[in-house]
């Protein structure tokens, strides 16, 4: 999967280049995977000091390290890659704790992501599509804000512990499916234990610490996720399919740099940390338009696709 490059891709980049940029990294991983768990640990002693803050500032802070949550799944995603550490078995590892956390198993997402990549806007095979019905305004609006989407990712996860559901998911070998029953298993049960902790204990630690904030501020993170494809055309080619999100600093920080999503998809086993480059490399090319929006203009963009469609 990792090999898998755009159609257009080494016309536009050479091998050579292509290799000096793609060079893994331990030292960036842990700098953006620390970074994250530093501001998680600050978001943390402020909710557990929240008594000594104002309600807006306790609600600021709430909101933070809910998006904070949210976002470790673009961490995920590179970790998916086994291109956000050097080391491969890291990538396991630290991707099993941000799957746990952002509720999306970790090598379940994974098979379904490279199904993903490999049919990108293919109804039939692209894995973001299969079993999905057309979205419409008001659907839409339900996912983006999360309420759809968690429904969905919950009842998942239910239906594959209990060996349902898989049906669909092509992509997955017999011994892989196994495995993602396994997965959710594994899954549900620390649900349960971590409830009947908090339960024997009296704790709503877990609600306010991570259920809570991670299932109301899915918002900030859909801008990227359903930003990247949505309403793109049902064409193979990465150039017209796909949308680069343009966005602050903190943005790409947030999104561990998936707001380069042509540049992603064109060459998948570019590092997080290299994808500025690579994005600058494609673009001064002169190949294809890589197409850009901000992230409130793609929003608009689908919704106005949506709305023509429904009238």
């Amino acid at each position: 999967m990792e090999e898998w490059i755009a159609r257009e891709g080494l016309r536009l980049v050479p091998r050579d280049r292509l290799r000096a940029i793609s060079r893994k990294s331990d030292l960036r991983g842990w700098l953006q995977a620390g970074s994250f768990a530093g501001a998680l640990a600050v978001t943390t002693a402020g909710l557990l000091n929240a008594r000594a803050l104002t309600a807006v500032a306790v609600a600021a802070i709430f909101i933070a390290h809910g998006v904070l949550l949210n976002c470790l799944y673009a961490g995920q995603h590179e970790l998916s890659h086994w291109t956000a550490f050097r080391t491969k078995w890291l990538n396991d590892r630290v991707g099993e704790l941000f799957g746990f956390l952002t509720l999306n198993p970790f090598h379940t997402d994974r098979w379904a992501h490279f199904a993903h990549h490999r049919s990108t806007q293919d109804p039939g095979r692209d894995s973001e599509l299969v079993g999905m019905n057309p979205f419409t305004p008001l659907t839409y609006a339900l996912n983006l804000v999360g309420i759809d989407f968690w429904r969905r990712r919950i009842v998942a996860i239910l239906r594959a512990a209990a060996g349902q559901g898989l049906e669909a998911d092509y992509w997955l070998t017999p011994a892989q499916a196994r495995a993602v029953v396994l997965e959710a298993r594994v899954t549900v049960a620390l649900w349960l234990v971590i409830a009947a902790a908090s339960a024997g204990a009296g704790s709503w630690l877990a609600v306010t610490l991570w259920v809570g904030p991670l299932l109301t501020t899915k918002v900030v993170h859909q801008l990227q996720n359903t930003g990247e494809h949505t309403e793109m055309p049902h064409d193979p080619d990465i150039f017209r399919n796909t949308r680069t999100l343009v966005g602050p600093p903190p943005m790409r920080w947030l999104m561990w740099n998936m707001s380069y999503h042509t540049a992603h998809h064109a060459f998948p086993g570019v590092p997080f940390h290299a994808l500025q480059a690579l994005h600058r490399e494609i673009v001064q090319a002169g190949g294809p338009s890589v197409i850009e929006r901000g992230y409130l203009q793609a929003q608009r963009d689908i919704f106005a696709s949506l709305a023509r469609r429904a009238s």
